[in-house]
């Protein structure tokens, strides 16, 4: 039975329990037992010890001054008569104190800097990132020798020493984490949303850093125990009349072929309780189950020929009535990488357009631009970019009539955060809604889509949706708002078939319902040729042909196309028959020969081929085409194309 057709309370059950097993699991594991009962014992220690040895530790008895070991003093006498091991006992207490203490400032120091450089212009991220990358690579016993000198000899600063000489270690380790999310698509929205810098870094990016954080501070504890015992064993920490192990250390260690005893017994501390440290992260780590940029200056304009101007100019899809008008948008990268090279089109209301092309031929990009979510430090450009009457580039639509469907339903939703807050935050942002309103639309959004007890999955986590239920999800947060354009990139690929029809289906539905155009980007061109009415064809950064769904199978004219759907074979297609096939690869963003992309790969090209480049030109009604020679023509002449004014032109 698939997930999709199985009772809406069992799949819930089995996931939402699976962290609480890992846990009690791990409980009764070696590693779990030993971790669980060092932690007891050294708590129950260091609660009842000063209570119950308090004055045994601190009486002075000059009868018994440097006693061995004896019945009476279990591990004899120090040189005022006191007992030493009630003040073993005893000084676990500060010890554990003052080790907790620097690592939370080593803890909280390391996230503050870690994050920063996700949430602050890229100057003041790359000065923060090269000062950590500094003080890392100083050795780590100097860099504490150094901080406790300028702190002074005590407590309080060997606290500050040892806590800040752990930040830069852990600030690199949040900054890798950190790296690792900030690239994730709900990272991006939330930007987009205009998520503060603080809820960002609150909502988004601790949540999902904070159990390898913690695994890493755990662990560390037992490295800040020693350390710290070390500058009171130098005597730069703890000062009489406290004492701590490291300082007891230092007192008998002149003993130590008198009563070694009394000299191991404070190092023997030491050493177990970071061992007991190690293995309550070691713990952690079986339970869990696994270990806003400055603004860019705009991208350089390309130059513009006047053919391509006038092509852009009276496209039939650019038309001023058109919901989308979209004119020479490129997306360019560092090293003039052009992966968009001037596409003009159009998408009217209520209209489904498909875009293909093999991977790499810029759909995506474009879907992103219309977005505003091309990745740094990609640049977008475009001399126009309007949406509904809105300039794109001024004021980004995404959230409230612009809805974004991603490819990967887990990089859009966030893992750390339950699915229904991650809906209601659009409807709280966008329509100001407050909290229960939103809580309560993104509850009806998601039944909308066809989700089961959407009540109860909207207080569920991603994780625990299947992968059907996840993408409609992603469908139901872009209706929080109100859409009069669906961008779809790639909204069944990782589907089974049956699931991908569904998804097919919600997505007519939604149309149905609301009236909202569709953007269908895909390499399924069984897919487009089912939902759309009019496919764009894309192939190394550009439109080669823009045709009626209806043609896509008999009556497409730019040869790529024609190859794209003999590649795919139909019911029909006779088992003997040879699939299309295109030689060569595509080309590299900035490979740029001079003439058509498409030549070195086309068996129609000519000279002038390699030579010019085609503009995107009508051919026949409702249809334009960038091609010299398009099949349908003779191969050996220029084509004969109608422009949209009905003209014709060699």
């Amino acid at each position: 039975m698939s997930q999709e057709t199985r009772s809406p309370q069992a799949r819930p059950r089995e996931a939402g329990t699976a962290p609480r097993h890992r846990r009690a699991h791990t409980l009764r594991t070696p590693v779990g037992v030993t971790a669980l009962t060092g932690c007891l014992l050294v708590a129950l220690v260091a609660v009842l010890g000063p209570v119950l040895l308090g004055t045994r530790a601190a009486r002075i008895d000059t009868d018994a001054i440097n006693q061995a070991s004896s019945a009476a003093h279990l591990l004899g006498t120090d040189n005022l008569g006191r007992d030493i091991a009630a003040r073993v006992v005893v000084a676990t207490r500060l010890t554990l104190e003052l080790t907790l203490l620097a690592t939370a400032i080593g803890t909280v120091g390391g996230l503050l800097l870690g994050v920063a450089p996700a949430v602050l212009g890229r100057r003041a991220g790359r000065l923060i990132t090269a000062t950590v990358g500094v003080l890392v690579a100083f050795p780590g016993l100097l860099f504490l020798l150094f901080l406790a000198t300028v702190f002074g000899v005590g407590s309080t600063g060997a606290v500050w020493a040892v806590g800040l000489a752990m930040v830069p270690p852990t600030a690199r380790l949040v900054q890798n984490l950190t790296a690792s999310v900030a690239g994730a698509d709900y990272v991006a929205a939330a930007r987009i949303l205009g998520v503060g810098r603080c809820r960002l870094v609150v909502r988004h990016l601790l949540p999902n850093i904070a159990e390898p954080s913690v695994l890493y501070a755990t662990q560390a504890a037992g490295g800040i125990l020693v350390a710290f015992s070390g500058l009171s064993f130098l005597g730069l920490g703890v000062q009489p009349p406290q004492y701590d192990w490291g300082r007891l250390l230092n007192e008998q260690l002149n003993r130590i072929y008198v009563n070694p005893v009394a000299a191991l017994a404070p190092g023997l501390a030491v050493v177990l309780t970071g061992l007991m440290f190690g293995l309550v992260g070691e713990a952690l780590a079986q339970a869990g189950g696994r270990r806003t940029p400055r603004p860019r200056p705009a991208a350089p304009r390309r130059a513009v020929t006047p053919a391509r101007e006038a092509a852009a100019d009276t496209a039939p899809d650019a038309a001023d009535g058109s919901l989308v008008q979209v004119r020479d948008l490129r997306v360019t990268f560092p090293g003039g990488r052009h992966a968009v090279r001037g596409i003009s089109l159009g998408i009217g209301a209520g209209e489904a357009v498909g875009l293909v092309g093999e991977s790499g031929s810029g759909k995506s990009l474009s879907a992103l631009a219309l977005a505003d979510l091309v990745p740094h430090p990609g640049r977008t450009g475009a001399r126009t970019l309007r949406f509904d009457g809105h300039d794109l580039r001024a004021d980004p639509r995404l959230g409230t009539s612009l809805a974004m469907v991603f490819q990967d339903p887990m990089a859009a939703l966030n893992p750390a955060l339950r699915v229904g807050r991650q809906l209601a935050e659009v409807a709280e942002v966008h329509l100001g809604a407050t909290r229960a309103q939103a809580a309560a639309r993104a509850a009806d959004r998601l039944g909308a889509v066809r989700i089961p007890a959407p009540e109860r999955r909207a207080r569920q986590r991603p994780h625990e949706y299947s992968g059907g239920m996840r993408q409609r999800a992603v469908i139901a947060m872009g209706l929080m708002g109100q859409p009069k354009l669906i961008i779809a990139d790639e909204p069944t690929t990782a589907l089974d078939v049956a699931v991908q029809q569904q998804v097919l289906d919600l997505l007519a539905e939604v149309r149905a319902d609301s009236g909202a155009a569709l953007l269908l980007i895909s390499h399924d061109l069984a897919v487009v040729a089912q939902v759309c009415e009019r496919v764009l064809v894309m192939y190394a950064g550009l439109i080669v042909e823009d045709l009626p769904v209806t043609e896509l199978a008999r009556g497409a004219a730019h040869p790529y196309t024609r190859a794209l759907v003999g590649a795919v074979p139909t019911m029909t297609t006779d088992p003997g028959t040879p699939l299309a096939t295109i030689p060569g690869r595509p080309p590299e963003p900035g490979e740029d020969g001079g003439g058509c992309s498409f030549a070195p790969r086309c068996d129609r090209a000519r000279e002038r081929c390699h030579t010019a480049a085609p503009e995107l030109a009508g051919f026949g009604t409702g249809r334009r085409v960038a091609c010299w020679y398009p099949v349908g023509t003779t191969a050996g002449a220029s084509a004969v194309t109608t422009s949209p004014e009905g003209e014709t032109a060699s």
